[in-house]
């Protein structure tokens, strides 16, 4: 009888896993955030506010605070989606917002155009306007604008990386790139010219000058400080981005800090952040360290060095 029980749970559990597994393949954000929400609890975290950023349905973000508004003024963490610029909703990332209003933040989920509509250079320009948006507005939802972290994973970190290093983004929502405090990439491409993909190609390869689309053609000193976050068994975007990026950085006086996760592939980093992954692994931790440790952005940091784990 002990057997024959021990044999249904055993089902039961692998019929779960792989029952998981599928929705993560059909639309892994939401689920992620729904099991979030369900062993993490959302605590303290409301999402304050939804906002159009423009005419196409995807150029919105979302808001998210504590219930409980405090008197200082806390740090922000805007942070960017992936999917290949063919996919992604700002919404289904409440996990990435849970986890960083926490930890003191208040987190804008921002959304850019996608696929056809989304083709260079309607991604970095959503983007800015996303970012342009925080530094106007986030002080009404109790967020430092001198405070502002970018974040992104995968396709959304080349967005913010992108953005960082070339100033004509930003410019356009009259900021530049040293209102920025920080930014954060988590495996995220930096250097993938020639296009060799479906999206890439469908992304970039109508771009007039395809060399000028990668951040390691904007290299440059004064780029706000950086964090790269990369599995070394990352095969859709090679671990090789984040190491070179922050080789070049640093060679020319920049500050770029990487860390290398050996077991982790291109999803983990993101999965890493929703409970209750996040309680295991030390990425949600360095993430908040490295942006509450940031000046704001109109004063001087100093450089740190690449290390990996």
């Amino acid at each position: 009888m002990i057997i024959w029980i021990l044999g249904v749970v055993i089902v039961i559990g692998v019929v779960g896993a792989l029952a998981l597994q599928y929705a993560i393949s059909q639309n892994g954000p939401a689920v992620l955030s729904a099991v979030d929400r369900i062993t993490g609890g959302s605590g303290d975290a409301v999402q304050l506010e939804l906002v159009s950023t423009g005419d196409h349905p995807q150029q919105k973000l979302t808001v998210w605070g504590p219930e409980t508004q405090s008197d200082a003024p806390r740090p922000v963490l805007v942070f960017f989606h992936g999917g290949s610029w063919r996919s992604g909703d700002p919404e289904d990332y409440g996990f990435v917002a849970r986890a960083f209003v926490e930890r003191g933040f208040v987190v804008v989920l921002g959304g850019y155009r996608l696929d056809e509509a989304g083709k260079y250079p309607a991604m970095l320009e959503d983007t800015a306007s996303v970012v342009g948006w925080t530094h106007r507005e986030i002080a009404e939802h109790g967020g430092d604008p001198q405070r502002i972290v970018i974040a992104g994973h995968s396709a959304g970190a080349y967005n913010v990386v992108t953005a960082a290093l070339d100033d004509k983004w930003l410019a356009a929502e009259g900021l530049a790139p040293s209102d920025i405090a920080g930014v954060i990439g988590m495996s995220g491409p930096y250097d993938f010219y020639p296009f060799d993909s479906d999206s890439t190609i469908a992304a970039f390869g109508d771009a007039p000058d395809p060399k000028a689309t990668q951040p390691i053609a904007h290299l440059r000193g004064d780029a706000p400080p950086m964090l790269f976050l990369h599995g070394e068994k990352d095969t859709t975007v090679f671990p090789r981005n984040s190491r070179l990026l922050t080789k070049e950085l640093t060679e020319r006086g920049g500050e770029a800090q990487a860390v290398f996760y050996p077991e982790m592939d291109h999803s983990d980093p993101l999965i890493s952040l929703a409970a209750p992954w996040r309680s295991r692994r030390d990425l949600t931790d360095i993430m908040a360290e490295f942006a509450m440790a940031l000046p704001a952005s109109d004063t001087v940091s100093v450089p740190v060095q690449e290390e990996s784990r």
